[in-house]
């Protein structure tokens, strides 16, 4: 029945292509649902007959095309709509875009290097007055503003990140790239609110329309502090997302 399956799309393609228009056809259809998980890789190959490479490089091929999104150590999901995280998984903004088949860019507002306030040295574990990169963009899926990102990250950590071009480089890419600094959790808070005067016109809003304002203490795999950000994303282009588990069994 595996194999049957398969070859119900059709012909002489190659097993991965089979297998991918199969699931693409099962997701344009409903069949499978916008946000649903997909059977994991193992499921897959059984299914249809194939190897795990085959499996893998079909779901690849469907995050490319955008009606996929892959959470590393958790699976794979069928996009949802508007550009939105897997389930409790820290993604750049790059790395989102990509994988729903958006080109991200980014309008430079400000990138510029000066001392922490005390506050902020605080939640960095820096030294007060420790050198900051403090970077202001607007960030566009496909030339459309979405969001409004304020990052701060210690030059000390990362001292390529003082003289580069934000505007197409992600901040993450550099910092895993040029300092082995890997962003792997965040501590985030999220509300709701209206635009204002000031961030309404960077994301084509008037001020009474809603935003969701995301700020966020990152860490590497220490634990260490190594970005503070505040992202203002236009309501009706971003969805968070997460997982809640409860605490108590029954």
């Amino acid at each position: 029945m595996a194999r049957s399956e398969v070859a119900d799309v059709g012909g002489a393609a190659p097993l991965y292509r089979r297998v991918k228009e199969t699931l693409a056809s099962q997701i344009t259809d409903g069949t499978l649902a916008s946000g649903a998980q997909l059977p994991s890789e193992r499921s897959l190959c059984e299914r249809f007959g194939v190897s795990r490479v085959t499996a893998r490089r079909a779901l690849t091929a469907l995050v490319k095309e955008g009606l996929v999104v892959s959470s590393p150590g958790r699976g794979w999901y069928v996009s949802d709509g508007p550009l939105s995280e897997p389930p409790n998984m820290l993604l750049s903004f790059t790395a989102m875009a990509r994988a729903r088949g958006f080109a991200p860019t980014a309008r430079v507002l400000r990138s510029a290097v000066r001392g922490s306030t005390l506050d902020e040295s605080e939640s960095l574990q820096v030294a007060p007055g420790a050198d900051l990169l403090e970077l202001e963009r607007v960030r566009l899926l496909d030339g459309l503003p979405v969001a409004v990102d304020r990052s701060l990250v210690p030059v000390a950590l990362c001292p390529a990140i003082a003289t580069t071009d934000f505007a197409d480089a992600s901040l993450y890419e550099v910092l895993a790239r040029e300092a082995r600094v890997v962003p792997t959790s965040a501590a985030c808070t999220i509300e709701a609110t209206s635009a204002g005067e000031e961030v309404g016109p960077l994301l084509d809003l008037q001020p009474h329309e809603p935003v969701l304002i995301s700020r966020q203490v990152t860490r590497d795999p220490s634990g260490r502090p190594v970005e503070l950000s505040r992202i203002v994303y236009r309501g009706d282009r971003y969805r968070f997302r997460t997982t809640l588990t409860s605490a108590t069994q029954g």
